[in-house]
């Protein structure tokens, strides 16, 4: 999230807001053994598949599958994918030291109009020599507005000075998941689930500007040619905008023109 060429703000003003050092930023990573590389990909597609696998049992199902592995190293790979089973425990995401948590808004919450909630997570994304992690917010805002409601987990990426203050700059309510909201992300993990089946998957990308080609391309599938059993076979598109003129008729000339 540190901008090397951000005009108002250096690289040191930047750690200090990120909570992170300069010299973590500067230090380049040895990088994970191909061996380690390709259990993180077993991971990640048996997550999938059972999303309720903690670091025991996916450390069993790695070992009957022929791969000799054990709990500490499987735990150490799904912390660095920053991968967790989804099933009610405290603690499942922690903020980092000193960084601000904001209160649970969705209680009883009737969501019924475009842009009323967005919800939000980070995924891991493998390539041929590594990995890295999708995750979007300017893209989503300049493309569709502000939402009034951002969602997400109390994950340190998402309690960092850059996203919250890029949400309340826009005047969008910060909402974060407490204790026994372990489902609220559901609907974003069936989307990466789409996502890494129907396009990660498919390729073996070797540069990060390759897999943003990529994953955009088929983004624009999903939203406007992909049809979708829950909207009658419409494309998620097309239910957005007829729904966003009838709850805001202005934003319809505002399209159109």
């Amino acid at each position: 999230m540190v901008e090397k060429d951000n005009p108002d703000l250096s690289i040191g003003k930047q750690c200090k807001l990120l909570s992170i050092s300069r010299s973590s930023f500067y230090y380049q990573p040895k990088g994970e053994t191909a061996l380690n590389l390709m259990l993180m990909r077993r991971i990640d597609e048996q997550l999938l598949e059972t999303p309720f696998f903690g670091v025991r049992q996916m450390t069993w199902h790695l070992r009957n599958d022929g791969h000799l592995v054990n709990e500490k190293r499987i735990r150490r790979l799904m912390r660095l994918m920053g991968l967790m089973p989804i099933y009610q425990k405290p603690n499942t995401s922690r903020p980092a030291k000193g960084h601000k948590t904001y209160p649970y808004l969705l209680k009883g919450l009737r969501v019924t109009r475009p842009n009323q909630v967005w919800a939000s997570d980070i995924t891991y994304i493998p390539m041929r020599r590594g990995f890295f992690y999708l995750d979007s917010l300017n893209e989503a805002i300049a493309r569709f507005g502000r939402p009034e409601i951002m969602n997400t987990d109390q994950g340190s990426q998402f309690t960092s000075f850059a996203w919250t203050d890029r949400l309340r700059r826009s005047g969008v309510r910060i909402s974060m998941d407490g204790k026994g909201r372990f489902l609220d992300n559901i609907f974003v993990e069936r989307l990466w689930r789409s996502l890494k089946y129907e396009c990660v998957y498919l390729h073996a990308w070797a540069t990060g500007s390759e897999a943003r080609t990529g994953i955009a391309k088929w983004v624009e599938f999903y939203n406007h040619k992909r049809p979708h059993s829950a909207h009658g076979g419409q494309p998620p598109a097309v239910v957005y905008w007829q729904r966003n003129e009838t709850t805001n008729p202005n934003q319809q000339v505002r399209r159109v023109a």
